[in-house]
């Protein structure tokens, strides 16, 4: 079992530019999935998470392609080979 988290490109400078991150592992949760993470790019961790350890207002983390806001958050259960992705939230344009 593995999980596979994908990294968006504005912030690969803090994860020695790589777009992916292959954990060999499965934990049981989204936040312990997280938490290997910093393991590997600790630059990460205070992009992603506040210093409640919240996850910021600004990004988004699906597991597939289901959000974590709506499946129970950092608590959200992960179970066989998964793929997380972190997205930042993008809004803008013109009217």
């Amino acid at each position: 079992m593995s999980i596979v988290l994908y990294i968006p490109s504005p912030l690969r400078a803090f994860s020695k530019e790589r777009g992916q991150v292959k954990i060999d592992t499965t934990p049981p949760t989204v936040g312990e999935a997280l938490e290997s993470l910093w393991l590997v790019c600790p630059g990460l961790r205070e992009r992603i998470i506040t210093e409640q350890g919240e996850i910021r207002r600004h990004i988004n983390v699906f597991v597939g392609d289901e959000s974590i806001r709506y499946t129970g958050g950092l608590s959200t259960p992960l179970s066989g080979d998964v793929e997380i992705s972190i997205l930042p939230a993008v809004s803008g344009g013109t009217g």
